[in-house]
């Protein structure tokens, strides 16, 4: 018996078309993503806070806007400052000089939460507007200022930072009392769209 040629011709196509449609292709116009532990965009920021008192209004960058029963209502209160709210609107910098060319505005509120450490909770976003960047980076999370460095989580972004995650890391550069600090911040995305 000789087999059916049209049927032989039938099976053989048929395995070669499974086989290839069964074998991965790259996709030329899906763009690899990093793997995870590596970041897909890394920046250095300086964000520089001037906490001036309320006689000085119009030289501060920051606001203390909510204040325990008992605290005194001009001055950050006791040791750890805790129940304070302060609400800021500090320049960014691209080095470490208060009177460099700012390239945005860091603009949010820090809520010191602890009595017994000199810790406080942080939500705020980078707002650029210059030639290299445009958008926002928005920051939220715990803030132990004693530390030398601190991470907190990126939630997401805006413009050129488009839905993006990641970590940033905090480290106090520079800082006078409570009248001023400046903090340099390492970002490192690895969500970017």
């Amino acid at each position: 018996m000789e087999p059916n040629k049209g049927l032989v011709s039938a099976l053989f196509l048929f395995f070669l078309l499974h086989a290839t449609m069964a074998s991965p292709t790259p996709k030329p116009h899906i763009k690899p993503r990093p793997p995870p532990h590596h970041p897909c965009r890394h920046l250095t920021f300086y964000f520089h806070d001037i906490i001036l008192q309320r006689q000085e209004f119009q030289k501060c960058h920051c606001s203390h806007c909510g204040f325990s029963p008992w605290g005194n209502r001009t001055i950050l209160a006791g040791q750890s400052h805790f129940g304070n709210l302060v609400v800021f609107d500090d320049p960014i910098t691209l080095d470490n000089n208060l009177h460099s060319a700012p390239v945005g505005r860091a603009q949010g509120f820090y809520i010191y939460d602890r009595k017994d450490i000199f810790t406080a909770w942080l939500g705020f976003s980078f707002v650029f507007n210059s030639t290299q960047h445009r958008g926002s980076i928005n920051f939220a999370g715990a803030d132990p200022l004693m530390n030398k460095t601190r991470d907190i989580s990126i939630i997401g972004g805006t413009g050129d930072f488009f839905m993006t995650r990641g970590v940033a890391t905090l480290e106090t550069d520079a800082f006078e009392g409570e009248v001023y600090f400046r903090l340099r911040v390492d970002i490192k995305l690895y969500e970017c769209w």
